[in-house]
Protein backbone atom coordinates (compact mmCIF):
# COMPACT_ATOMS: atom_id res chain seq x y z
CA UNK A 1 0.00 0.00 0.00
CA UNK A 2 1.40 3.20 -0.92
CA UNK A 3 1.11 5.96 1.59
CA UNK A 4 2.39 10.02 1.31
CA UNK A 5 2.23 12.72 4.48
CA UNK A 6 0.06 14.29 1.28
CA UNK A 7 -2.67 11.75 1.35
CA UNK A 8 -2.53 9.78 4.56
CA UNK A 9 -2.37 11.15 8.42
CA UNK A 10 -1.71 8.86 11.10
CA UNK A 11 -4.23 7.08 12.99
CA UNK A 12 -5.68 8.10 16.16
CA UNK A 13 -8.89 6.94 18.94
CA UNK A 14 -7.17 3.43 19.51
CA UNK A 15 -5.65 2.60 22.79
CA UNK A 16 -4.24 -0.90 23.26
CA UNK A 17 -6.40 -1.87 26.26
CA UNK A 18 -5.43 -5.33 27.74
CA UNK A 19 -7.74 -8.44 26.72
CA UNK A 20 -9.78 -7.88 30.36
CA UNK A 21 -10.81 -5.01 29.98
CA UNK A 22 -11.33 -5.53 26.15
CA UNK A 23 -13.70 -8.49 27.49
CA UNK A 24 -15.53 -6.02 30.10
CA UNK A 25 -15.91 -3.07 27.07
CA UNK A 26 -17.81 -5.80 25.20
CA UNK A 27 -19.93 -8.14 27.76
CA UNK A 28 -21.38 -4.07 28.23
CA UNK A 29 -21.91 -3.02 25.15
CA UNK A 30 -23.79 -6.68 24.32
CA UNK A 31 -25.75 -6.40 27.56
CA UNK A 32 -27.31 -3.10 26.24
CA UNK A 33 -28.03 -4.64 22.97
CA UNK A 34 -29.23 -7.53 23.75
CA UNK A 35 -32.61 -5.39 25.61
CA UNK A 36 -32.66 -3.73 21.73
CA UNK A 37 -36.32 -4.59 20.50
CA UNK A 38 -38.02 -3.87 17.66
CA UNK A 39 -41.30 -2.01 18.85
CA UNK A 40 -44.50 -1.57 17.01
CA UNK A 41 -46.63 0.23 20.18
CA UNK A 42 -44.78 3.97 20.44
CA UNK A 43 -46.07 6.70 22.30
CA UNK A 44 -46.11 10.15 21.05
CA UNK A 45 -43.73 11.69 23.66
CA UNK A 46 -41.58 14.44 22.56
CA UNK A 47 -37.92 13.44 21.32
CA UNK A 48 -35.68 16.38 20.66
CA UNK A 49 -34.28 17.17 17.07
CA UNK A 50 -30.64 16.97 18.85
CA UNK A 51 -30.86 13.55 19.76
CA UNK A 52 -32.08 12.87 16.60
CA UNK A 53 -29.54 14.48 14.86
CA UNK A 54 -26.51 13.09 16.99
CA UNK A 55 -27.72 9.30 16.32
CA UNK A 56 -27.51 10.00 12.51
CA UNK A 57 -24.00 11.25 13.01
CA UNK A 58 -22.87 8.28 14.67
CA UNK A 59 -24.55 6.35 11.64
CA UNK A 60 -22.07 8.54 9.24
CA UNK A 61 -19.28 7.16 10.57
CA UNK A 62 -20.16 4.02 9.25
CA UNK A 63 -17.37 2.84 6.55
CA UNK A 64 -18.53 3.07 2.92
CA UNK A 65 -16.95 1.83 -0.37
CA UNK A 66 -14.68 4.41 -1.15
CA UNK A 67 -15.41 6.44 1.75
CA UNK A 68 -18.50 7.87 -1.17
CA UNK A 69 -20.87 7.80 2.06
CA UNK A 70 -23.58 7.07 -0.42
CA UNK A 71 -26.67 7.62 2.34
CA UNK A 72 -29.04 10.30 3.08
CA UNK A 73 -31.38 10.54 6.02
CA UNK A 74 -34.53 12.06 5.98
CA UNK A 75 -35.65 12.66 9.22
CA UNK A 76 -39.48 13.05 9.19
CA UNK A 77 -41.03 14.89 11.95
CA UNK A 78 -44.06 16.86 10.48
CA UNK A 79 -47.22 15.45 10.93
CA UNK A 80 -48.63 15.74 7.87
CA UNK A 81 -45.74 13.80 5.71
CA UNK A 82 -46.15 11.13 8.50
CA UNK A 83 -49.60 11.43 7.48
CA UNK A 84 -48.86 11.26 3.97
CA UNK A 85 -46.06 8.07 4.43
CA UNK A 86 -48.69 6.21 6.68
CA UNK A 87 -51.26 6.43 3.70
CA UNK A 88 -48.76 5.52 0.99
CA UNK A 89 -47.15 2.48 3.19
CA UNK A 90 -50.56 1.11 3.97
CA UNK A 91 -51.55 0.93 0.50
CA UNK A 92 -48.30 -1.08 -0.24
CA UNK A 93 -49.30 -3.87 2.85
CA UNK A 94 -52.72 -4.33 2.21
CA UNK A 95 -51.59 -5.26 -1.43
CA UNK A 96 -48.55 -6.96 0.27
CA UNK A 97 -51.31 -8.75 2.52
CA UNK A 98 -53.60 -9.48 -0.20
CA UNK A 99 -51.30 -12.25 -1.79
CA UNK A 100 -48.22 -10.30 -2.89
CA UNK A 101 -46.12 -11.75 -0.34
CA UNK A 102 -46.63 -15.58 -1.18
CA UNK A 103 -47.91 -18.22 1.71
CA UNK A 104 -44.53 -18.68 2.99
CA UNK A 105 -43.77 -15.02 3.84
CA UNK A 106 -46.89 -14.74 5.16
CA UNK A 107 -46.04 -17.56 7.30
CA UNK A 108 -43.26 -16.39 8.58
CA UNK A 109 -44.92 -12.84 9.85
CA UNK A 110 -47.54 -14.88 11.75
CA UNK A 111 -45.42 -15.57 15.02
CA UNK A 112 -44.92 -11.56 14.74
CA UNK A 113 -48.68 -11.10 14.58
CA UNK A 114 -48.24 -7.92 12.13
CA UNK A 115 -51.06 -6.53 9.58
CA UNK A 116 -51.77 -4.19 6.77
CA UNK A 117 -52.35 -1.06 9.50
CA UNK A 118 -49.83 0.66 10.88
CA UNK A 119 -50.52 3.45 13.06
CA UNK A 120 -46.96 4.03 14.30
CA UNK A 121 -45.92 5.67 11.68
CA UNK A 122 -48.03 8.59 12.82
CA UNK A 123 -47.76 8.16 16.19
CA UNK A 124 -43.85 7.84 16.75
CA UNK A 125 -42.46 10.86 16.76
CA UNK A 126 -39.62 10.47 14.32
CA UNK A 127 -39.27 8.28 10.83
CA UNK A 128 -36.15 7.95 9.81
CA UNK A 129 -36.33 7.47 5.90
CA UNK A 130 -32.70 6.30 4.64
CA UNK A 131 -31.91 6.41 1.12
CA UNK A 132 -29.23 4.43 -1.00
CA UNK A 133 -27.57 6.70 -3.47
CA UNK A 134 -26.41 5.68 -6.73
CA UNK A 135 -24.26 8.93 -7.58
CA UNK A 136 -22.15 11.06 -5.44
CA UNK A 137 -18.77 11.40 -3.63
CA UNK A 138 -17.22 13.20 -0.63
CA UNK A 139 -18.09 16.25 -1.49
CA UNK A 140 -20.91 18.16 -2.28
CA UNK A 141 -21.86 18.35 -5.86
CA UNK A 142 -19.43 15.58 -6.84
CA UNK A 143 -21.46 12.87 -9.60
CA UNK A 144 -19.38 9.90 -9.23
CA UNK A 145 -20.60 6.54 -9.82
CA UNK A 146 -20.93 5.52 -6.23
CA UNK A 147 -19.65 1.80 -4.58
CA UNK A 148 -20.76 -1.58 -2.33
CA UNK A 149 -24.12 1.07 -2.03
CA UNK A 150 -26.31 -1.51 -0.02
CA UNK A 151 -24.21 -3.14 2.09
CA UNK A 152 -21.90 0.85 2.89
CA UNK A 153 -26.29 1.73 4.09
CA UNK A 154 -26.46 -1.15 5.75
CA UNK A 155 -24.10 -0.67 7.72
CA UNK A 156 -24.45 2.84 8.18
CA UNK A 157 -28.17 1.68 9.44
CA UNK A 158 -27.12 -0.69 11.70
CA UNK A 159 -25.29 1.98 13.58
CA UNK A 160 -28.12 4.18 13.43
CA UNK A 161 -30.32 1.51 15.46
CA UNK A 162 -27.25 0.91 18.02
CA UNK A 163 -27.23 4.49 18.30
CA UNK A 164 -30.75 5.03 18.99
CA UNK A 165 -30.80 2.00 21.28
CA UNK A 166 -27.66 3.97 23.29
CA UNK A 167 -29.77 7.05 23.60
CA UNK A 168 -32.94 5.38 25.19
CA UNK A 169 -34.96 5.66 21.90
CA UNK A 170 -37.04 2.21 20.59
CA UNK A 171 -37.07 1.61 16.62
CA UNK A 172 -38.98 -0.47 14.52
CA UNK A 173 -37.12 -1.11 11.02
CA UNK A 174 -40.38 -0.83 8.32
CA UNK A 175 -39.86 -1.78 4.40
CA UNK A 176 -43.24 -1.42 2.56
CA UNK A 177 -42.41 -2.61 -0.85
CA UNK A 178 -42.18 -0.50 -3.14
CA UNK A 179 -41.20 2.43 -1.65
CA UNK A 180 -40.69 5.04 -4.65
CA UNK A 181 -43.44 7.21 -3.00
CA UNK A 182 -40.91 8.39 -0.20
CA UNK A 183 -38.46 10.07 -3.28
CA UNK A 184 -41.65 12.93 -3.38
CA UNK A 185 -42.74 13.37 -0.07
CA UNK A 186 -39.25 13.40 0.74
CA UNK A 187 -38.10 15.75 -2.01
CA UNK A 188 -35.26 13.03 -2.61
CA UNK A 189 -34.16 13.03 -6.59
CA UNK A 190 -35.11 9.47 -8.03
CA UNK A 191 -31.17 8.71 -8.61
CA UNK A 192 -31.76 8.17 -4.87
CA UNK A 193 -33.06 4.64 -3.91
CA UNK A 194 -35.12 4.55 -1.03
CA UNK A 195 -33.84 1.40 1.80
CA UNK A 196 -36.36 1.64 4.86
CA UNK A 197 -38.00 3.66 7.11
CA UNK A 198 -36.99 3.75 10.68
CA UNK A 199 -39.60 4.25 13.39
CA UNK A 200 -37.70 6.23 16.07
CA UNK A 201 -39.71 7.06 19.53
CA UNK A 202 -40.03 6.11 23.35
CA UNK A 203 -42.37 3.07 23.61
CA UNK A 204 -45.98 3.25 25.04
CA UNK A 205 -46.16 2.73 28.61
CA UNK A 206 -48.02 -1.01 27.47
CA UNK A 207 -46.22 -1.94 24.92
CA UNK A 208 -45.20 -5.65 24.48
CA UNK A 209 -43.66 -7.66 21.80
CA UNK A 210 -44.15 -10.68 20.47
CA UNK A 211 -42.74 -13.80 22.57
CA UNK A 212 -40.91 -15.48 18.85
CA UNK A 213 -39.00 -12.03 19.07
CA UNK A 214 -37.21 -12.96 22.03
CA UNK A 215 -36.10 -16.01 20.67
CA UNK A 216 -32.01 -15.35 19.49
CA UNK A 217 -29.64 -17.94 18.01
CA UNK A 218 -27.10 -18.86 20.06
CA UNK A 219 -23.85 -17.85 19.89
CA UNK A 220 -22.55 -21.61 18.74
CA UNK A 221 -25.09 -21.18 15.75
CA UNK A 222 -23.49 -17.93 14.87
CA UNK A 223 -20.03 -18.70 15.16
CA UNK A 224 -17.03 -20.25 13.85
CA UNK A 225 -13.14 -20.14 14.16
CA UNK A 226 -11.05 -21.29 11.60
Amino acid sequence: MKTSPDTHVPLEGYGEPGWEEMLVRVREFHQKLRTRRSVRHFSDKYVAKDVIEGCVWAAGSAPSGANHQPWYFACVGSPEKKRQIREAAEAEERAFYAGRAGDEWLGALAPIGTDADKPYLETAPWLICIFAQRRGGVDAGDDNKNYYIHESVGIATGLLIAACHEAGLATLVHTPNPMNFLNEICGRPKTEKPFLILVVGHPAEDAVVPKHALKKKPLNEIIGFL
